[in-house]
């Protein structure tokens, strides 16, 4: 049994990590200040006497720090982001604290505490634009074009640093779109939402064709907690993800086909992204991570209609 700390703990794939965490046996901190998260996300994981959920937030390291030494903490999972692109599109801030100030303030908890192990999530953003390429985790020229991704960029710099300076064993994933239950927002939502308002009618932005690959969050929660434990020194690096991809219009027939909703007049708003900051498609090289053996269960297209199939229309 280990006693682990997740940040961001009660967000939408922490809270799914958190109760694998815990059918293991193990003690699981989850420390998130709600901006994302819900107590709702851990509702079963509230009632294993070996969880624990605080009020906090993650940027602060003095507090990250008293949590640490009074729990004991032997490992940190740092999920803890805004994960909402657009959101942060209009307010660089949100990203400057809540995505890099939390991994800042998570490495220097570790360095005054002597906490070695580390799980941290990135992104594909981290690469910037680069539609014709086959993504590696070697791949140069990273040039992010979000706020997010210049974000968790920095981040992965400071995480480098803080390894070779203290030791710390790490495993970085790069996500692609991870989705599945206790998912809030993206795509998929703004979808419903927008056809609840008109069933006849549906805004898409861009024009349709942005393709990007969907990974299912517990096939992505089983790969975390089966990679982390591998023993390491310094940081490796994983893409991971699925190697088919899915459309945005696409989407949209499989929204339209689980609401039960037939002859929708899509409207395009026209070009190739959906908003400024979005990298309309890519495509990641899985070598590495094929490598070990591990595929996930669900493909592109089925991650997506399995979050469909898990969702409450009536409660959004």
């Amino acid at each position: 049994m280990e006693n682990i700390m997740i940040t961001g703990g009660a967000g939408f794939i922490a809270s799914h990590l958190g109760a694998r965490l815990l059918s293991e046996g193990n003690r699981v901190v989850a420390v998130d200040n709600f901006t994302l998260g819900s107590c709702e996300h851990v509702q079963k994981n509230l009632q294993n006497p070996n969880f624990m959920l605080i009020e906090q937030d993650a940027s602060d390291v003095d507090a990250l720090e008293r949590i640490i030494k009074a729990e004991k903490i032997d490992r940190i999972y740092h999920l803890a982001a805004n994960s909402d692109i657009q959101k942060s599109a209009k307010d660089p801030g949100i990203d400057h604290v809540n995505t890099f100030e939390t991994t800042y303030a998570v490495l220097e908890a570790m360095r005054r505490t002597g906490v070695k192990k580390l799980f941290f999530s990135s992104t594909s953003a981290v690469y910037g634009e680069k539609p014709d390429e086959q993504l590696k985790e070697t791949t140069g020229g990273l040039a992010p074009i979000s706020y997010y991704g210049g974000a968790k960029l920095a981040s992965e710099a400071f995480i480098s640093s803080y390894s070779y300076m203290n030791n710390f064993e790490v495993l970085i994933f790069r996500f692609p779109n991870v989705i599945g239950p206790n998912l809030t927002h993206g795509v998929i939502f703004d979808f419903i939402r927008k056809l609840k308002k008109n069933p006849h009618e549906l805004e898409i932005l861009g024009d349709g064709t942005q393709c990007k690959p969907y990974l299912y969050v517990l096939d992505l929660v089983e790969a975390i907690d089966e990679f982390s434990h591998k023993e390491r020194k310094g940081v490796e690096i994983f893409n991971i993800g699925v190697e088919d991809a899915t459309t945005v219009k696409e989407i949209a027939d499989m929204v339209c086909e689980r609401m039960g909703l037939t002859g929708v007049e899509y409207k395009f708003t026209g070009g190739n992204v959906g908003w400024k900051g979005d990298v309309p498609r890519f495509q990641y090289d899985l070598s590495k991570i094929h490598a070990t053996g591990w595929r996930p269960a669900h493909s592109s297209n089925s991650s997506v209609k399995a979050t469909l199939d898990s969702v409450n229309l009536e409660e959004i």
